[in-house]
């Protein structure tokens, strides 16, 4: 199992790989504790549309082709603008 993380401002965000999906979880902290969370996952293949979850095991809330669209909604669950999610370099290739 692979995993990256990198963080900007009080966003985490960790990249790992399942048997079956590929992960991106973003995580927003304040105050101590966690405030939201959001979840871009595509297949293990890394071909097929995005999803997005509040969580990893979360219901799915919508699919993407692109990863900037996938992002997008990922920043608009958080609370925070898209250009201040950071995204770990083994993630930079997901999107179809």
């Amino acid at each position: 199992m692979s995993q990256d993380v990198a963080r900007a401002g009080d966003v985490t965000a960790r990249y790992r790989e399942t048997d079956e999906e590929r992960l991106l979880e973003f995580e927003r902290a304040g105050d101590g504790s966690t405030v939201a969370t959001a979840v871009v996952a595509q297949n293990r293949e890394g071909y097929a549309m995005l999803k997005v979850r509040p969580t990893a095991d979360g219901d799915e809330l919508e699919r993407y082709y692109g990863f900037d669209m996938a992002l997008d909604h990922a920043a608009e669950l958080l609370g925070v603008a898209v250009t201040d999610l950071p995204v770990p370099e083994a993630a930079a290739d997901m999107g179809m």
